[in-house]
């Protein structure tokens, strides 16, 4: 399950096709990657690995078109919305609480709304500084009028012109928005989605040696709604010879739980932490600028973890991923060490997404085997057989 991403899903699967011929040069493993082929009902991208005598499927579950509704919002909508929502954050203590959380996600994205105030502040003044300077050629009630309308249009230029670059302004700041509406229950459309995932995955159980429920960015917390959903329809769900698990990488949760109006989330994920049927991985990297790292998700949220190690942690050092020079230049793009974790390391001997997800190791065996091995202290990489 993506993040908020509006692009179209054959993007996630050229991206896992060139990264996979990457992997498959470097660590000497043929990977064949098959061509994407979309469900009819428009919810699935699939398509198929082969590795080493083993067949991976691999569903992209899609909800970009959800994202495409939100994002861009026209930015009169926008301002009106940023302040309501920064007003109730402020004014409920949740910004005190997620900076506590999330100190450098937190910073990325207040400055990220301060470039936005900043833009549209340099828009009132550029405004105003054309419709004064016309002196006695416009009559000064039309000037005063007119100072919001051309400051508009400037502002609507400036984020075509730019597209929020370098900095994905309009991005996160429609994502920032989306989170908080779903937080408050005003995302109706995703909720019948969350329904629609729900039953692909409980669909899949008995079709495959394993399951595997992959969540990145925004899907940390959507893949464990979805999951909470499967065992309030099948409470059995995994207890019947295949294994699942859920893989959280690049995790936002506390982002939404902090929120006191997620009460629905915040019950969700307690009641998936809970089930022993589902094994749980959380890959991070403190390199990640758009995650919540510094500790579990559980514990970030306020909930109390039920057993030792759930979910089980994998600390990945950047470095070791990707090598020095093109790190150098990488890591203050923001959706770059996003994205990381899910491409092929330059390393054979770190953790490589292509071989997590189509290596001949299950997922649920690894998770087993890293539950009893603890993790390091931040900044240093597991210590594990393989990796």
């Amino acid at each position: 399950m993506p993040g908020f991403d509006p692009r179209e899903p054959e993007t996630y699967w050229g991206l896992f096709r060139r990264e996979a011929r990457l992997t498959a040069k470097r660590r000497g493993t043929p990977i064949a990657v098959g061509d994407p082929v979309r469900s009819t009902d428009g919810l699935r991208l699939d398509w198929r690995i082969d590795s080493a005598g083993r067949e991976t499927r691999y569903t992209l579950l899609r909800w970009e078109d959800i994202v495409r509704d939100r994002f861009p919002r026209p930015n009169g909508r926008r301002i009106v919305e940023t302040i309501a929502l920064w007003w109730r954050l402020w004014r409920t203590g949740y910004l005190r609480a997620y900076k506590r959380e999330a100190r450098r996600f937190y910073r990325v994205i207040v400055g990220i709304h301060l470039i936005y105030a900043g833009l549209v502040t340099f828009s009132l003044l550029v405004a105003s500084a054309l419709m004064l300077g016309a002196g006695d050629m416009i009559p000064k009630p039309l000037v005063i009028l007119a100072i919001p309308v051309v400051a508009y249009a400037i502002l609507s230029g400036l984020m075509v012109v730019t597209r929020g670059k370098p900095f994905f302004v309009a991005h996160l700041v429609d994502d920032t928005a989306f989170t908080h509406a779903y937080a408050k229950g005003e995302a109706p459309e995703m909720e019948a989605r969350l329904d629609a995932f729900a039953a692909e995955i409980r669909a899949a159980e008995g079709r495959a040696g394993e399951i595997v429920l992959i969540g990145h960015s925004s899907s940390s917390f959507f893949g464990f709604e979805a999951l909470d959903r499967v065992l309030a329809a099948d409470p059995d769900f995994g207890r019947r010879g295949t294994p699942v698990s859920f893989v959280t990488i690049g995790s936002v949760i506390a982002w939404i739980t902090l929120d006191e109006n997620a009460v629905a989330t915040r019950a969700a994920l307690a009641r998936v932490a809970a089930s022993d049927a589902i094994g749980w991985l959380d890959i991070r990297t403190k390199w990640d600028w758009l995650s919540i790292y510094r500790r579990d998700p559980l514990s970030a949220s306020g909930l109390p973890s039920p057993k030792h190690h759930r979910p089980v942690e994998f600390h990945v050092r950047m470095p070791d991923l990707v090598e020095a020079d093109r790190l150098s230049r990488r890591r203050f793009n923001l959706f770059q060490m996003h994205f990381q974790l899910l491409m092929s390391s330059d390393s054979p001997d770190t953790f490589d997404y292509i071989s997590f997800v189509a290596g001949p190791e299950p997922v649920h065996a690894l998770i087993e085997s890293w539950r009893s091995v603890k993790a390091q202290p931040m900044g240093q990489e597991m210590e594990v057989d393989g990796w």
